[in-house]
């Protein structure tokens, strides 16, 4: 049976400490024909000669892109450029982070997954994970798996896709470079713009079997959530009331929808349009609106965080 290649995305910076570990389980995946691009975002500490290191012994696997520091999100954009610039051959695209750990049969597994579905749409394969600390003890299973559909009218308020466990097909990976974002600074994450993408115009496959030991420390860019819901909530509203997430989602929900508009089902356009007009009413009227409004979250507390955060006029 033919192996379905994979192109793995990784973005690096500073990742000393874990880079090789990661590395070596990526090259120890199973079934699987992999290839790989390394964008290192500027780092400054021994990163880079690990990479090159890896790139001397595995050149026909590895190719490497040292650039300058301009964050996660952008360094994945820029990666998925270089994949449909370079006319790459894979059949799927995965998102990598630099700490982690891979299961041997990770890429297997969402490929499987993907290949039972219709392979003309954009399709995504997303997953829980296995959290672990420094020392990859285990932690919990992260995130809970979605109970509701994945639909645009979850995905633009809510992200339930964990972007290192992320992989894409082609059809994905045009439909996003075909529509960059003009203004990246609008979009939350890489892996949350993805998801919305895919879920308004394919479809995302969720597997909630873990295939990843993903690494929380004190480095982690953005990590899952070991806290209780108590303590999760009194984060989430001291960000809140610091202004930290104010916007962040109407801003995204604007360029998505500028990017997107020519292509959206005319009752998504509309809906869309409902959600970002109504903000700018009176805060009576962005309640009666959000209590019926077709936008929703996976879980109850989250609904109810939504509903209140829209209602003041800070989505």
């Amino acid at each position: 049976m033919k192996k379905q290649k994979i192109l793995v995305l990784l973005s690096t910076y500073n990742g000393e400490l874990y880079i090789c570990e990661q590395l070596e389980s990526l090259l120890a995946q199973d079934g699987v024909s992999l290839s790989l691009y390394i964008r290192d975002d500027g780092s400054t500490d021994s990163t880079q000669a690990m990479i090159e290191d890896y790139v001397q012994r595995y050149p026909e696997i590895i190719k490497y892109y040292p650039a300058d520091n301009i964050g996660a999100k952008g360094s994945f954009f820029e990666l998925m450029e270089l994949a449909y610039v370079n006319k790459d051959d894979s059949d799927y695209f995965a998102f990598c982070d630099q700490d982690d750990v891979w299961d041997k049969q990770k890429l297997l597994r969402a490929v499987t997954l993907l290949s039972e579905e219709n392979g003309t749409v954009p399709l995504m394969y997303c997953s829980t994970t296995q959290m672990v600390d420094a020392e990859l003890l285990p932690l919990s299973i992260w995130p809970n798996s979605p109970s509701k559909p994945l639909t645009v009218y979850n995905a633009l308020v809510e992200n339930i896709a964990v972007g290192c466990t992320t992989v894409l097909n082609k059809e994905a990976l045009r439909l996003l470079i075909s529509h960059l974002p003009k203004k990246q600074d609008h979009v939350i994450m890489h892996d949350w713009w993805s998801c919305l993408c895919i879920s308004t115009f394919g479809k995302v496959v969720f597997d909630e079997k873990p295939f990843i030991k993903y690494r929380q420390h004190s480095r982690n860019v953005l990590g899952g959530n070991t806290d209780g819901w108590i303590v999760k909530w009194k984060k989430r509203f001291r960000r809140f009331s610091k202004g930290q997430n104010h916007y962040i989602i109407s801003n995204q929900a604007r360029e998505f929808y500028s990017c997107y508009k020519h292509l959206l089902e005319l009752s998504d356009k509309n809906a869309i349009q409902n959600f970002l007009n109504s903000i700018e009413r009176s805060g009576v009227q962005r309640l009666l609106y959000i209590l019926r409004s077709p936008f929703y979250r996976q879980s109850s507390m989250d609904n109810l965080i939504l509903k209140i955060i829209y209602t003041l006029g800070k989505v």
